[in-house]
This record gives C-alpha cells, structure tokens and sequence, in this order.
C-alpha cells in the first residue's frame, strides 16, 4: 500500500512538487523536506527546531530562542518543546517571507496547573481531550496557555507535545512548556548534539527561563487545575473536537445523539429511521450494519503518532487481539500513517508492525491522511451500503478535528480517540457499544474478549519505550533528510528566478491578487446594496468554508475539472489544488454538510438568489457580475479549525466584502484581514436570529473610510424585503494600526508589494 501511494503520490502532484523543486533552487533561504517524509510537526519537533539559536552579531555570536511560524494551526506541537510558535494563515507566511513583520495584541496568559499523574491505563490523548474541552470552556481565544505545576514532572515530552499540538482546538494561540530537565532528555534521544543541548541548558539558566521542581508558580492573568488523576478514558465527538465523551459513556452519548436535534450537534432521527439497517456481504457471508457501524478506523495525524506511548500501546493491543485470534470487521476501513520515519523504526523493533498489519493497519503513508480528508473512497459495497439504508456511520481516529464532512463525505459521525481505542474500536466494529463491559469478539475457544483483556499496562509500555527507542533511531532517519526518495531525485526543472507558468495546468496558476493593484492608496468605501450569501450557525469550520478533502463530480470544482479534461478519478483533492484558485474558489463554501440557514433544511453549497436555489459559487458570480457586494453571517467561533488561508481567499475571489459574526477564531480573522474582507463582530447579546435577519436584506455598512480606527464601531442597516429597515451596531475586528493599513490597502499581499515598489 506505502509503495503504490507513493507512486500516485508522485503522479498526481508532480506539477506541485516541481513548483516547489524551482523554489528550492530559486531562493538561497528556502529549503525542502520532501514527501513522504513526515507530517512537518513532527520534524519539527524531532529534527529541525534547536531550542536556542546562535547567529553571529559583529564577530560576536549572540544566542536567542528559537522561535516558529508555520502555515498550519498544529505548528504549537513545538511548544511542548518549548519553543515560543504558533499558526499563521500562508498569507500572513507570505507576508513574512517577504520581510514584514509580525505584530500582534500583547495576548492574556492563561496559566494552567497540572498536579498528580495520570491513572494507570489513561493515556495522553485522555487527557489533551480533558484539557481541549476543560479550554474551550474556561475561553481562551487569542491567548497564550502556559502549563505549571508539580505534574510537569510526571509528564514525558511526547506527551507534552499531544497537549500543545491541539492547542488550535482549544482555541489557544499557544499551549507552552517551559525548558527542564526532560526537555534536555529528548534532545539527547532525538540525536541534537552535545553542544546544542548544552547551549540550550546555559542560555535557558541564565535567562530565568529554566524549570525547576519546587519553583513559585508564575503570575498569570488567570489560571485553572487539573488533576491529572481525574482524567479517564475518553473520545470526542461525534462533531467537535471539544465535545468529550468519557469511554462508559460512549454508548449512550451516541444513542443521544441520534435522535438530538441538528441544532444540538445531533442527528434528528426518530421512529423507524432508528432502526434503519443495511446488509453488507462478504466472502465468509454477510453482516449486518445500523447506525454506529464504523467503517473507518485510522491511527494517523501528528497528535497521536508522534507520540510512542499511544504508538506502542496500539501495537501491543494488536498483537494481543492477534494472538486471541480476534479480526477486524470487514467494513471497517483500516490504516496507519505514521507522523515520522522513526515511528515505523521502533513498531519494527517492538515485533509490532505485524499484528497491527495482520488487523489492516498497514503503513499507508507518512502525512496527514484521513485526519484531514484524505481516507480515500470506501469499498463500493459498504458505500452502498451505508447511502442505500442512509446509516450514520461512523469513524474512530486518532486525529485531531473530526468536523463535518472533513473525515468522509459518507461518514456522519466522527470520534477522536487514541491510537489503542482505535484498534479497539475497529475490532468491535461498532460505536454502538459499551466497551468496558461488553466483549469486543471471541478467542479461538469461543470465549468472550473484552477491552480489558488486551489493554497494555504503563509497565509494558515503559518496557517497549525504553528497549526500543534509540538516539540512532533518530540519527539515521535524518542524516539525508532534505535528500528525498528517488522520485523525488528524478524530478527535474528549470533554473530561473521566475517560474514560468502554463495555463493548462489544473494544479498550478497565475493568480490574480494582483490584477487590481495600482501604486496609489485607495480610498476606503462604505459597503453599499450588499447581499448574503449565506447565513450560519456556531462553530463554521474553514473546513466548512474550504474542504480539503473529497471534490465531488457534480460539485462547481468538479464540473471546471472535467471540462478540462480530468477525470474524476484524478480530481486528487481540493488541499492539492490549492496552487489553482480557479478551483479553488469554486470549492469554497463546498463543504457537503454546510448549513446554510436561507436553504434550510438543505445541506450542501447551497444559497437562494433572487428567488432560486443554486450553488454558493453561481450566485457569488451572478453578484459579482452585476456589480453587487456580498457578505457573509454567522453565529460563535467563526472560522475554527484549519489555519487554512483559502478560507479567506475564497470568499474574497467570491465577492464576499464582510463577515459579521458572533465571534471569530484567531488565525481565520487575522486571514480575512490579510485577504481584504473586514471581520465584524455583532454588539454583545445579538445575532442574525435575535435581529430578525434571514438573509433576504440588502445591507448597508457604514462609517467606512480613511479615517477608520482600530475596533472602531460601524452602523449596518438591513432593508427588509417590506421595505422595513433593521439598524444595528457592529465592531469592525482591525485589531491594531497595522492591521487598519492592511485593510486600507486591500490586503497584506498588496501592502507588502507596495511597500517593496516605495
């Protein structure tokens, strides 16, 4: 499977990876690791990130912390390391790379005290779900998280690392570690050398930034516990990554969630649609599937595969589950994708690539995979299977987001759990399940083979830790890192300082930012006669705004491709198209399970224009044409999730000029500011629903111009189809003077290219 992936790799993306080879070549600071490597993160924090940094200053060499920036919202993995870093959308990347700085709000610091250890059989994902939902709740949008306290001891630096990974799903800018004593450890295993791990203990005492047992607490702008002996096992889901679900409560959460209303993240099921079944068949006969039935089990994503305590906890279930001779069921989707080299080097050294494969989890790929779409289709059979009866299946991964849509267009509910639950899960085949006290299958003897029967104890898995993670592990995976495989040797291109685009390539094109820009400042303009293209709900995802994964042949992307001759099995995804806006802005807002509230019930990239039901992307373009504006509402956490510039991009090529929402995640606002399109934020206490708004007005805001100030406040007036006019106040989110010039000049793109022309 790893070989044959890797080649269609190649093939599909090949225009991709030859724009990032002239890259390479084009700029002298600009460095490639190349696929099927690992998931950056990972390499980040396995390989790349020194702690402290030395440059030299006059002939003199200066020390100063390594710090990290990174086009995806899970480069905070590095802070358990760490290292100060966090997400930023590519644009505000760009913008950087470019030499503009980074400004920001000096952020709260929210300090969060772990005390105890965890209980024997929880893992780290146990407890980053405790602490993402204990966060979501405590608010901590656009602040830092820092982690103290006596339980610091009690932690490895992986696990560390799980916690400060999620810190975009607690909605964090950072969740940090401070450098101790484990933190030298690591860098010890990982193969840093002496001298750096040595320069990172002298610079981090000197400076007061070194961790001690037995330290005062630190001063934070307010703080929360946790004892770490509280946290049990647990998944989240079935939408939201916050939503946890202790494991003796997983049955029933589910059954809820069945029948619950959308609104409440449920299902809306009742009477006969409970009982919906589907018969799936098989070589050994058939089986049945309701609702619950998982048909994709995957131990993938960064959060949990660079961690070994999960890694090898799996492993060792597996190889119980093999020698009690239990399978896997055989509409269960299975696969493991490591989020490193050295991941697959120490399963090996364990004897534990075998049992896991023997259950289907075969090495796939070292990316991201299913956690961000890419699962691939499910056999034809069970797909049948579940479209024909419409079940509610479900998938159980390791992941980090399991959003609507994201994981699989036919998978309606999704769990995040660690990589044993994983295979646990995949063995019992079902959410629908009370795991600790009904049997996951039978042994060769007919006897009954509960969770408890397979799950390793801490001591095996320290066992398996400490007799099979080596520094030279480390060592060898990354000596020839930026080398690449031979396909990648074997890809060749032309030298140049500028790349020569084609116009008949459906991966890469010419983008038209720029198309607009003239050397002279524009006046800033009141929006005036705007339309809504949509009107949502809490909790839009830039998954919801902009898939990443599957792109549909009846979709708007979908049809722009086949006219140009791809087929739709080498439509790839909307992540790789990313290099070509003209699919792109068609895939925005394509998310199947988008609700927009002018087509309700209608899911899907749907919208009404004068009247008629048509695709978000058609009506976009009937209003552009016609010279008319548009805007976007929406409810809480606007733009959660993914720091997935394109969710802005999109919107912008789409005509969108605003967005006025209950709240807005941090990286997505910052992206619509760097695209252009101003974030409004509704008075305290009001919405679309507590102002009456459906999305059929025509709007007006005003108070736009020159003069605009940070968070200034703007009068927004909604004409009634009755002609009743609605008026309302809304905060415009330009958090700083910078960020007031990015929008005065129509996005970061075009400041920085004006200030380079100056």
């Amino acid at each position: 499977a790893l070989n044959r992936n890797t080649e269609v790799e190649f093939q599909r993306n090949r225009e991709r990876y030859e724009f990032l080879k002239w890259g390479q070549k084009a700029f002298s600071n600009f460095r490639v690791v190349p696929p099927m490597t690992g998931i950056v993160h990972q390499v980040n924090l396995e390989y790349l990130a020194d702690v402290v940094m030395t440059k030299d200053e006059n002939g003199n060499l200066v020390a100063y912390p390594d710090t990290l920036v990174g086009t995806d919202s899970h480069t905070t993995m590095i802070n358990g390391l760490g290292v100060v870093g966090w997400g930023v959308g590519g644009i505000e990347a760009e913008a950087v790379m470019l030499g503009q700085p980074m400004d920001m709000l000096l952020p709260d610091v929210i300090g969060f005290k772990l005390y105890s250890k965890l209980s024997e059989g929880v893992t780290a994902t146990d407890l980053v779900l405790t602490v993402t939902q204990m966060l979501r709740k405590k608010g901590v949008v656009d602040k830092f998280v820092e982690f103290f306290g006596e339980g610091l001891s009690n932690m490895s630096l992986t696990d560390r690392a799980t916690i400060a990974n999620m810190a975009p799903e607690y909605g964090a800018t950072m969740g940090y570690f401070p450098v101790d004593e484990e933190t030298l450890r690591y860098m010890r295993l990982t193969a840093r050398s002496e001298e750096t791990v040595a320069r990172t203990e002298a610079y981090m005492r000197a400076q007061g930034l070194f961790h001690e047992a037995g330290m005062p607490d630190p001063e934070y702008t307010d703080t929360l516990e946790l004892d770490l002996g509280s946290v049990v096992p647990s998944l989240a889901g079935p939408k939201r990554p916050q939503d946890r679900v202790a494991l003796t409560d997983m049955q029933d959460t589910f059954r809820k969630a069945l029948t619950a209303p959308v609104k409440d993240r449920g299902y809306e099921l009742s009477g006969d649609a409970l009982n919906r079944e589907a018969t799936f068949g098989t070589n050994g006969g058939s089986q049945k599937m309701k609702h619950g039935a998982i048909v994709i089990a995957a131990i993938t994503s960064c959060t949990n595969t660079s961690n070994p305590s999960v890694m090898l906890a799996a492993g060792l279930v597996a190889k119980k589950a093999v020698e009690k001779g239990l399978n896997v069921k055989p509409y269960v989707k299975t696969s493991l994708a490591p989020g490193s080299l050295v991941v697959t080097e120490y399963l090996k050294n364990a004897g534990l690539i075998e049992p896991l494969s023997k259950l289907g989890f075969n090495v796939i790929a070292y990316g991201c995979t299913t956690c961000i779409g890419n699962s691939g289709p499910l056999p034809g059979e069970v797909a049948k299977a579940v479209t024909g009866s419409d079940l509610v299946a479900a998938a159980v991964i390791s992941g980090n987001r399991n959003f609507e849509g994201r994981v699989h267009p036919l998978v309606k509910a999704n769990f995040l759990a660690s990589p044993p639950l994983v295979v646990a899960y995949a063995l019992a085949g079902t959410v629908d399940i009370d795991l600790n006290n009904e049997p996951l299958g039978t042994d060769q003897n007919n006897q009954p083979v509960y969770l408890k029967d397979l799950w390793p104890s801490q001591q095996e898995i320290s066992e398996a830790i400490e007799l099979n993670i080596k520094a030279e592990m480390f060592r060898s995976k990354y000596e020839d890192v930026f080398s690449g495989s031979d396909m990648w040797k074997e890809i060749k291109v032309k030298e140049g300082d500028l790349f020569e685009w084609s116009d008949e390539s459906t991966y890469i094109h010419h983008p038209p930012f720029f198309q607009t820009l003239t050397l002279d400042l524009p006046s800033v303009q009141e929006i005036k006669g705007a339309r809504a293209l949509g009107v949502f709900g809490d909790s839009i995802t830039t998954d919801h705004i902009s898939p990443a994964g599957n792109i549909a042949a009846d979709s708007p992307a979908g049809k722009f491709l086949q006219e140009r001759g791809v087929q739709p099995k080498d439509f790839n995804s909307y992540g790789s198209r990313r290099g070509n806006d003209l699919v792109m802005a068609r895939g925005t807002f394509a998310n199947i399970r988008l609700k927009n509230i002018m087509v309700a019930p209608k899911e899907g990239n749907w919208t009404r224009y004068d009247g008629q039901e048509m695709s978000i992307f058609d009506a976009a373009m009937k209003y552009k044409e016609a010279g008319v504006p548009t805007i976007v509402l929406a409810g809480k956490e606007y733009g959660t999730g993914s720091s997935r510039d394109w969710a802005a991009k999109g919107p912008m090529l789409q005509g969108v000029k605003a967005v006025i929402a209950e709240s807005f995640e941090r990286i997505h606002r910052s992206n619509l500011v760097g695209m252009g399109v101003l974030p409004l934020r509704f008075a305290e206490g009001q919405n679309a629903e507590s102002l009456g708004l459906d999305g059929s007005e025509v709007f007006d805001i005003e108070g736009l111009n020159d003069s605009i100030q940070p968070k200034g406040e703007l009068t927004i007036k909604a004409k009634k189809t009755d002609g009743k006019i609605i008026e309302f106040k809304a905060i415009a989110l330009l958090n700083t003077d910078v960020e007031v010039n990015y929008y005065r000049n129509g996005g970061i793109l075009h400041t920085v290219l004006r200030n380079l022309v100056k």
